[in-house]
């Protein structure tokens, strides 16, 4: 049975919760749980318990929640990016000022407004993660550079030669298969991570979020 998952939405939104300083005492009762990030590559999937490798080396049982969703990705180009677009883009300052992508993902048009906003983001240390409509998106001398636009603000972005553009796709537990690299937005719990959504790569693109 295909899955369909809406992964950056909950990335986003979980992100911003994490973060988020409450206005009043929070009740042990309401305290969400701890959001962390899951990325390797499979070491075996059974039942409801997928195994992961990580890219820190370290092997975890990631348990799949009743209901949890799989999609992949697939490859896009930045040529694809256009004016009114929503997107996820993790990022990093550069030398010379401004800040530089990482990796960026096209939104389909039904998460348009997916966790929106700016973040701090662990793809690497000093990263960031902007979920935005793209305001403007031209080429320059250095490369292509993208404004975008999020609660009133705006953010210029440069995407250097060779960064990841991908968007959305399916999958299917089929694609379960060891060695396939995961990103998986993942609850913290006592008996260890326990996820909610999978990104899985296959035919060769890997999520690179």
């Amino acid at each position: 049975m295909i899955k369909t998952i809406l992964p950056a939405l909950l990335l986003g939104l979980t992100a911003i919760a994490s973060t988020a300083l409450p206005a009043a005492p929070v009740h042990a009762e309401d305290q969400k749980p701890e959001q962390i990030h899951v990325r390797g590559s499979i070491v075996s999937y059974s039942g409801s318990v997928l195994t992961v490798k990580t890219r820190e080396g370290e092997t975890v049982d990631v348990t799949l929640a009743d209901g949890w969703k799989l999609a992949s990705v697939a490859n896009a180009a930045v040529t694809d990016i256009k004016p009114g677009d929503f997107v996820g883009i993790a990022s990093l300052p550069s030398a010379g000022g401004g800040d530089g992508a990482l990796e960026v993902l096209i939104f389909p048009p039904a998460m348009k407004g997916a966790g929106e906003g700016s973040y701090g983001w662990d793809l690497k240390p000093n990263s960031s993660m902007t979920n935005a409509t793209v305001a403007d998106a031209v080429k320059g001398v250095d490369g292509r550079t993208v404004t975008v636009s999020y609660h009133g603000k705006e953010r210029t972005i440069a995407i250097p030669d060779g960064t990841p553009v991908v968007t959305i796709a399916r999958a299917s537990n089929d694609d379960l298969v060891a060695g396939a690299v995961v990103f998986i937005p993942a609850e913290k719990a006592a008996s260890g991570p326990l996820a909610h959504q999978v990104l899985v790569g296959k035919n060769g693109v890997v999520p690179p979020m």
